[in-house]
C-alpha cells in the first residue's frame, strides 16, 4: 500500500450522520478524536492498516465506550 491519504467514511456514533475523514496510511495502528461535523460531540476512531492485505479498518465508537 503506498503511503498516502485515503478518503474513508464512517457513521457517527451519535447521531447517525456519515462522515468523511482521510487515513494516513503510513501508520499502522492509530487511535483519534473527531468531532462530528453534525452534532459536534466526540468520536473516537481506532484506525488499523494492514499493509499485507492493503486494507484499513476504521472503528468510531463515542468517547466513553
Amino acid at each position: 500500500m503506498n503511503h498516502l491519504l485515503i478518503e474513508q467514511s464512517y457513521q457517527c456514533p451519535y447521531c447517525g450522520e456519515q462522515i468523511d475523514t482521510f487515513v494516513d496510511t503510513s501508520q499502522e495502528n492509530q487511535q483519534i478524536i473527531e468531532d462530528c461535523s453534525v452534532c459536534c460531540r466526540p468520536i473516537e476512531l481506532n484506525i488499523t492498516v494492514d499493509e499485507i492485505n492493503q486494507s484499513i479498518k476504521l472503528v468510531a465508537q463515542t468517547d466513553t465506550d
